[in-house]
C-alpha cells in the first residue's frame, strides 16, 4: 500500500456518495496548487492524466 492510499481510502469514505463535475474539481486542483505551490507538476500530471484516459495510445 502506498501512502497516498490512505487519503485516497479518507476521501472514498468521507466523500465517495457525492457527485461532482470536473469543473469543480478543476478548480478545487487549481486551490490546492495555489495553497500549495511546490505540488504544480503532479497536480498537473494528474490533471492531464485524467484529461487523456480516452484517448488512444499511439503506436
Amino acid at each position: 500500500m502506498y501512502f497516498t492510499d490512505r487519503g485516497i481510502e479518507e476521501l472514498t469514505e468521507r466523500r465517495g456518495a457525492e457527485e461532482v463535475s470536473l469543473a469543480w474539481l478543476a478548480e478545487r486542483l487549481r486551490e490546492f496548487v495555489d495553497l500549495n505551490p511546490e505540488f504544480e507538476t503532479p497536480v498537473e500530471r494528474l490533471a492531464t492524466w485524467l484529461a487523456r484516459l480516452d484517448d488512444e495510445e499511439d503506436g
